[in-house]
């Protein structure tokens, strides 16, 4: 019988659709056929899989071959058919015995020598192989860490076609050279990154990672990072050229805490999509952070591109921080578009080719100066712009955008006395990430039952009804309801803030000072509690009641 089919898998998103990879061998006209809904560098597939074979030293089967994808539905691409497609027509030749090859699943591009070179993907294919109850695996040897990430399956990672038919038929594996390129960049990566997306890890290397003790002065601003980190909760920093505000950015992935087993399985999944899993590092366990520019484009920014889309940067980020530095300099339509992955933590792709589903819940900073020209928050020292300008600057971060962003935080310039002082006492990441995890093992106790982890992820309604507050402690934020200064959404966001500033405080639940806090964190307004509210509020935990100034801050 002139017929053998083994298994690959086709990447549809971040999730995989097993595919039967299928060979035919007729008598006629020595011809090549590749069907099954394939795209121009499947279709190339031909080619390279012929010169592999004869490469490898085989014998190619001069008879009328057709080799079949099925589902023929499910759109194909890349090259990682390539391996399966060579077994599939050596085994319908009998070089191969059919039923070796029948129950493996085969993932793998083939150089014109024989060599198996590494594709994007790995992870989430061989994911959902494991799922759909494969348990043989062959891969490129340089993902074969990658693959070995999936429990319960067993991975063989091979170096060339020669290497692989010398273990399915018994005979002395051949000793291959390793890859040329061992020690610089893999070529077979080049064209499968994503370009702009800003994509940086800051927090594996602990002698260059950066402190958050390199930060002169910015209380207000550490205080927001430690509850945007402690809750998950969106922040906008506002403030001057030269504030800290990048600094400040760049230091919030190393106060997340490291990703969960499941967690870890699902970002690197992403970046192995991409193509921008690094060669030595299979699992990627801790938060990312990408800082794309603000030249870069919608489906860069959310997913997209031309035929079926890929991961953008709100993908890239997940379980991480999205920096847009300069934010107001994006195209508003980009910017706009955030709104939906912020609310639901996935975006949701449609094009002609097919849709997806993008897992995207990141923490999102925003940075941005008050005018063009930054000097406009220096009491208009200086400051070249007129009013229109501000306006229309500060316009392009909509109100429907900032309404999803909790903290909102004004950085002002350093003084001269924080940037020159020595031994400065200023906390380090290593201290303020000690009290991050403490506030999310809290949290995380508090919403065991739920299928919530952080408290941004609390819907507004369960926090009104499941955990009541003591009452009066929302008089500041009802007050600022009543006047308009504050919609539905913003309360229920004040409220998710008041429980972090809770559990970074050691409290079983917010009081009346940890609603003000959440207030002045989010709308600029520092607020005060008045003698008499202090007197009448028995949680308030500072024992001088008769000052209008708190000693712990929010005031």
């Amino acid at each position: 019988m002139a017929f053998a089919r083994t298994c690959s898998v086709a990447l549809v998103g971040v999730d995989g659709v097993v595919v039967e990879v299928q060979a035919d061998l007729e008598p006629g006209l020595a011809a090549f056929s590749l069907v099954g809904l394939a795209d121009k560098a499947l279709l190339e597939a031909r080619d390279r899989v012929r010169a592999a074979v004869s490469n490898s030293g085989e014998k190619w089967p001069l008879r009328k071959l057709t080799v079949g994808l099925t589902p023929a539905s499910v759109p194909k691409s890349g090259s990682g058919y390539d391996l399966a497609v060579a077994c599939a027509v050596l085994a319908a030749a009998e070089r191969l015995d059919p039923a070796s090859i029948d129950g493996m699943l085969i993932i793998g591009e083939l150089g014109l020598d024989g060599r198996v070179r590494p594709v994007r993907g790995v992870l989430p294919a061989v994911l959902a192989a494991a799922d759909a109850g494969y348990r043989q695996i062959v891969v490129a040897e340089q993902t074969a860490a990658e693959a070995k990430l999936v429990p319960g399956v067993s991975v063989l990672g091979v170096r060339s076609l020669r290497q692989l038919i010398a273990i399915l038929t018994n005979a002395p594996v051949p000793d291959e050279p390793p890859d040329p390129s061992t020690g610089r960049p893999d070529s077979s990566f080049a064209g499968l990154l994503l370009p702009g997306l800003g994509v940086r890890d800051l927090t594996s290397d602990q002698a260059v990672r950066p402190d958050l003790a390199d930060v002169a002065g910015q209380y207000e601003a550490r205080q927001a990072l430690e509850i945007a980190a402690a809750g998950g909760h969106h922040l906008y920093l506002k403030g001057p050229p030269g504030a800290g505000k990048t600094m400040l950015a760049e230091r919030l992935p190393a106060l997340l805490p490291p990703l969960t087993p499941s967690e870890a399985l699902e970002v690197t999944a992403i970046h192995s999509v991409a193509g921008l899993l690094p060669p030595d590092r299979p699992l990627i366990d801790t938060p990312p952070y990408c800082a794309p520019h603000h030249s870069t484009t919608m489906p860069a920014i959310v997913g997209g591109g031309t035929g079926l889309p890929r991961p953008g940067a709100v993908s890239l980020a997940h379980r991480g921080v999205l920096f847009l530095d300069e934010a107001p300099e994006f195209p508003v339509r980009v910017l706009d578009a955030l709104r939906q992955p912020l609310e639901s933590g996935e975006v949701m792709i449609a094009r002609a080719a097919g849709s997806m589903r993008l897992p995207a819940r990141f923490l999102l900073c925003l940075a941005a100066n008050p005018c063009p020209c930054g000097r406009y928050s220096l009491r208009g020292e200086g400051c070249e712009c007129t009013p229109v300008m501000v306006n229309r600057y500060q316009a392009r971060l909509s109100g429907p955008l900032l309404d999803r962003v909790d903290l909102q935080v004004q950085v002002a310039g350093v003084t001269k006395a924080e940037l020159m002082q020595q031994g400065g006492k200023a906390e380090s990441t290593a201290t303020v990430a000690a009290r991050v995890r403490e506030a999310r093992a809290r949290a995380a106790a508090r919403l065991a039952d739920t299928p919530w982890r952080t408290n941004a992820e609390v819907p507004g309604h369960e926090l009104r009804t499941r955990w009541q507050l003591a009452p009066g402690s929302l008089a500041d934020a009802e007050r600022d309801l009543d006047r308009g200064l504050l919609t539905a959404r913003g309360l229920d966001r004040v409220l998710r803030v008041a429980w972090t500033v809770a559990d970074l405080a050691g409290r079983n639940c917010p009081n009346r000072s940890d609603i003000q806090t959440a207030l002045t964190l989010r709308t600029g307004v520092q607020r005060v509690l008045r003698p008499t509210d202090r007197r009448n509020d028995p949680r308030y935990p500072y024992e001088d009641a008769g000052t209008d100034t708190d000693p712990g801050g929010e005031s």
